[in-house]
Formats: structure tokens, sequence, C-alpha cells
């Protein structure tokens, strides 16, 4: 199968799909949630059987005047629950309404959040995701410094990373139309998410880089370039393919069944997983194969 040659639509697709993205994000942005933004976390303890976390939250979505309500259960009988508001009279009155409700509760411990600590966190998810590029492009760049011809080792690290670009931008502009028009809120959660992506994507252009590696080494330079490398994407596309669709599979089992922050956890893993596939058998050996072309 000749994709290689097929690459410009195969750019256009990419293109396209990164710049609908970048343009969500520049006009909605993400919907951040109480990690980014600050907020109160309130330890409860029910002492007995807690109540479904969807009961607490129905309880306090009769508060007015609060944002975003996150409840994680802990233990089997207490609670941490999470809501945007830095009023400490409505921290009152939620604990108010959940003492009406369930009448056993009992409010263990309230924290503020600050927006301070908020926006350093938000700063460290960003710095984390660069330098996990950085990291990643460097150790390409090594582990391929024996196939420095027909292209420059470097260059394949280039070529991962604007893959890598393309699969975090394409997650990111989904999880910003569907904040705009569904509510979804992102949060540490989703940076998580991000660093997996990164790391899954990665491996599996590495396998598409080593057989091209493998090839070139056994050709000796016998045959084109773009030949080899669209062979390799041949070799390596049914593995690739059978791995993703195992894992977005697992993955949707936890969409589907799973609750809170881990179904979403596993939202953005699936796009990410699915995008990542793509780029490492169509982007990332698209790219080289251009480079070679233009050194030529």
């Amino acid at each position: 199968m000749k994709i290689i040659q097929k690459r410009k639509f195969l750019y256009f697709f990419s293109g396209a799909l990164v710049l609908a993205s970048i343009l969500a994000l520049s006009v909605w942005g993400l919907k951040l949630g109480i990690d980014f933004t600050g907020g109160v976390l309130m330890e409860v303890d029910f002492h007995q059987q807690s109540p479904n976390k969807n009961e607490i939250q129905q309880s306090i979505e009769s508060v007015g005047g609060i944002g975003s309500i996150q409840v994680q259960p802990v233990d089997e009988n207490g609670g941490l629950v999470r809501f945007s508001s830095d009023s400490d009279s409505k921290s009152e009155e939620v604990s108010d309404v959940l003492k009406q409700s369930f009448p056993s509760v009992e409010v263990v411990r309230v924290e503020f959040i600050s927006s301070v600590i908020s926006s350093e966190l938000k700063s460290g998810a960003i710095y984390a995701v660069i330098i996990a590029i950085i990291g990643i492009a460097g150790y390409i760049a090594w582990a391929f410094k024996k196939i420095s011809y027909p292209i420059k080792s470097w260059k394949y690290g280039v070529c991962a990373v604007v893959a890598l670009v393309h699969d975090i931008l394409i997650t990111v502009g989904i999880f910003s139309v569907l904040g705009r028009f569904y509510g979804l809120e992102v949060g540490i959660s989703f940076v998580a998410a991000l660093l997996t992506i990164l790391g899954y994507s990665i491996n599996d252009t590495i396998v598409v880089y080593d057989r091209i590696r493998e090839n070139l080494l056994r050709a000796g330079g016998a045959k084109e370039f773009e030949e080899t490398v669209n062979n390799s994407i041949n070799e390596t596309l049914g593995r690739s393919i059978n791995t993703s669709m195992t894992v977005i599979l697992v993955l949707l089992a936890i969409i589907f069944f799973g609750g809170g922050d881990i179904k979403y956890f596993a939202l953005a893993l699936a796009i990410g997983v699915l995008f990542g596939t793509y780029s490492s058998i169509f982007v990332a050996s698209s790219l080289v194969v251009d480079i070679w072309k233009k050194d030529q």
C-alpha cells in the first residue's frame, strides 16, 4: 500500500484538524476546573454508608452562586466535595444543605484553594508537557544516531515532536469544544492524560522509526528512502492498529461504565491514542520523507 504517496491529502486532513483545534482554543479556550481556578475543598463523614455521589451533588446544586461541583467518595463513609467559590458564606450554606439532606453528616474540614496556587499549578502543567516533549526529541535524536544517512538523526526527533504536538492540539481542541457545548471541565487528571498520550504516541512512532532503521541498515542504501519508509509502515501497520484498538476498547468500557474524573481521563486518552496512532503512521513518517526530498 503506497501510503507515503498520499501524504499531501494526509497533511491537508491533519492541518484542518489542527487549525480547527487552534480556532476552538482561541475562541472558547478550555473550561478549567477547580484545580486551575481555585475553590473550596470540604471533607465530610457520614458515619454510615455514604449516599450515592449523585445524591450529594444534587443536594449541593440547590445552593445558588457556586460553580462546578465535584464529589469524590473516600472509603465507605466519607467523601471529598469540591466546588468553585471563595466565599465563607457559601461554604456555610453548602454545609447546612448537606446536614439537612443527610442528618448524620459531619464536616471534618474545609480548605480554600487559592487562585494563586491554581495559577502555579496551571503553569506547572504547561511546563511539564513542554519538558516532556523536549526530552522525547532529545531521546530520539540520541537513539537514532547510528543512522544519520540519508537524513540526520536529530530530524527524526523533530518529526516525532511535530506529530506529538499534532496529537496534543487535537485532543485539547476537542475538549475545548466539549467544554463549550457540554460544560466539560479539565483538571489535573486531564494533564495526566496528556502526558500519557505523549508516552503512548511516541512509543508508536518509535516502532515505525525503528523498523525504518532496521530496513535502512539491511538495505545498505540499495533502496530509495521513500520506498524503505513505505515498506516499514506496511510492516508495522497491523501491529499499530491492533494494539491501539485493544487499548481503545478498554478505554471505551471505562468511559461508558466508569464515573467521575476517571471517565473523562479515559475519554482524553481514547482521543489521544486514536490520533496518536494516526500521526505515528501517517504524519511522523511522511515528514521524514519530505525532509529527505528537501535535502536532495
